[in-house]
């Protein structure tokens, strides 16, 4: 141990590494099965809002915010102009006030963190040493650390944080003569600095903890030139009234999301002037990119739950590590292509489902692929069946 640092290490013996091995082809199976609905539903779910924001694109009427007309209750509207809210939101634990939408107080801790570098390396006889390396540093964070789960604790220990981050909302908040809902609200965050830095009666003692005010930050702590585990730096950001666009469905002079044929809701707001054009095709662009980190996450899971599965056949190898090398490389890849095809496949079944006239020819492709892997495989084993002495 060296300063507040140390290593440990720790050795699994080759049948113990089959155990574990073993034991992860269980978790394997529940990753496997795990990453099939996640492709298959997000499929649904990608469809469900494309056709949800085309029929929007489609039926959306242009409204005046000062005159909302009864007959477009129900349907899908958009406009644009200045939201506003009266009275001053305050934050009463600092003392600060400001008449915005929003006023958000931030808060930074100074607190241990924990930083652990692992070195693994493989034995002869299929043994396994690892090496880990814990670090403990002192840093400002925005979230507080929780020691309890550090190696080791003594020395270490970050308290409570004495403040927490917090949000104040106004309430109503209009455009015109509409009231935005909570869902529309919650989508405002164009957040800027926010200092009353001269008009604030600045408080001694907060949470029992000395304040200092500085550009516009509160310190709480005894020395903001010499920090000590526990302080807090305190700013506020504030969501000023301005122009903002809205979509949403008309319900007199209250806005509520839209739900289309498809079953997908629409209820949108931003900041600034955009059209409604504009808007639809932004969250086209979202949705599509949802869809594909929804991909990556599901064909993840799957890659990681199929390399479970064949870790055995490494492991019983690493005997000798160089041929536990080649094996888990070789097992990699057929994790790999297995992955794409039962992903492939799994996405098609989805499309034809939920779009057949898009899904069917993309079942034929993974058909193939499948078809061409096995194919590939049984040649492999035939060269090897070759290769093997008499």
């Amino acid at each position: 141990m060296s300063g507040d640092s140390f290593t440990e290490t720790s050795s699994t013996g080759w049948f113990g590494r089959i155990g574990n091995s073993i034991k992860g082809v269980l978790f394997g199976i529940v990753l496997i099965v795990v990453a099939v609905p996640v492709l298959f539903f997000n499929e649904g779910r990608a469809v469900k809002t494309k056709k949800s924001l085309d029929q929007g694109a489609k039926e959306v009427v242009t409204v005046s915010v000062e005159s909302p007309e009864a007959a477009n209750d129900g349907k899908l509207v958009y406009f644009s102009g200045e939201a506003k809210a009266e009275g001053t939101l305050e934050d009463a634990e600092f003392k600060v006030t400001a008449e915005a939408l929003k006023l958000r107080r931030a808060a930074e801790y100074y607190q241990w963190d924990e930083d652990v570098k692992t070195e693994t390396k493989k034995k002869l006889g299929g043994g396994e040493e690892t090496v880990k390396t814990y670090n403990y540093t002192k840093k400002w964070s925005n979230k507080p650390i929780d020691s309890s789960n550090f190696k080791r604790q003594g020395g270490h220990q970050n308290p409570s944080p004495a403040v927490a981050e917090e949000t104040w909302t106004a309430n109503p908040i209009t455009v015109g003569e509409f009231t935005l809902s909570s869902g529309l609200v919650g989508q405002i965050g164009n957040f800027t600095s926010y200092s009353s830095e001269g008009e604030t009666e600045v408080s001694e003692t907060i949470a029992g903890m000395k304040v200092t005010l500085e550009g516009g930050t509160f310190y709480l702590g005894e020395n903001p030139g010499s920090p000590e585990v526990g302080d807090i730096r305190v700013t506020h950001k504030v969501a000023l009234p301005g122009e903002v666009s809205v979509v949403a469905a008309q319900a007199g002079t209250g806005l509520e999301p839209f739900t289309a044929d498809a079953g997908g809701t629409i209820e949108m707001l931003e900041v600034g002037k955009h059209s409604a054009a504009s808007m639809f095709e932004a969250a086209q662009q979202s949705n599509t990119i949802m869809t594909w980190v929804l991909r990556g996450v599901g064909i993840l899971l799957m890659f990681i739950g199929f390399s479970m599965l064949f870790k055995p056949l490494s492991v019983l190898a690493d005997v000798v590590p160089l041929f536990g090398t080649i094996v888990g490389a070789g097992t990699g890849i057929i994790a790999f292509l297995i992955t794409i095809v039962i992903s492939f496949f799994v996405i098609s079944v989805a499309w034809i489902f939920y779009r057949p006239l898009i899904g069917i020819p993309l079942i034929l492709v993974a058909v193939a692929g499948l078809a061409f892997l096995i194919k590939t495989l049984m040649a492999q084993k035939k060269r090897q069946a070759g290769l093997a002495p008499s």
